[in-house]
């Protein structure tokens, strides 16, 4: 799998700056949020420096790299991104399918106090990266 790819098709579905109060992550720019890396001007963050972060501190962390079924690796960078590295990874070890995946991840974001907030926006983001990872049901 290609982390390109992969990136690309993350990347599109995080957009921008966000800086939306009843976020929990605060200032937001290319899915990397203020209160994740503190140390980062989050304003000012190039695509090129969040490349560099989502690469390190995900796509590797998550073990993207070692998945084989290129499909599943999409899917576990962007659950990695948006629900956190431990949550791709446990998700991954039960899931039997792409769909099964993504079928997980709904579950768990809609058991989130945030849901009736932004639950729509994250079902779109499930959809969008199936489709475009590829995936077989």
């Amino acid at each position: 799998m290609s982390f390109q790819q992969a990136f690309e098709i993350v990347i599109g579905v995080e957009g921008g700056l966000v800086d939306d109060p009843a976020d929990p992550g605060g200032l937001t720019k290319f899915g990397i949020s203020q209160k994740s890396y503190p140390q980062l001007d989050i304003r000012n963050l190039t695509p090129e420096q969040a490349k560099d972060i989502y690469y390190q501190d995900y796509w590797l962390a998550a073990a993207c790299d070692h998945i084989t079924n290129e499909a599943l690796a999409i899917l576990v960078f962007d659950c990695a991104v948006n629900q956190g590295v431990s949550r791709a990874k446990q998700i991954a070890s039960g899931a039997h399918s792409a769909v099964e995946y993504q079928a997980e991840r709904a579950l768990h974001y809609a058991s989130l106090p945030t849901f009736a907030r932004f639950g729509r926006g994250w079902m779109r983001r499930l959809f969008t990266t199936i489709l475009k990872s590829g995936a077989q049901a």
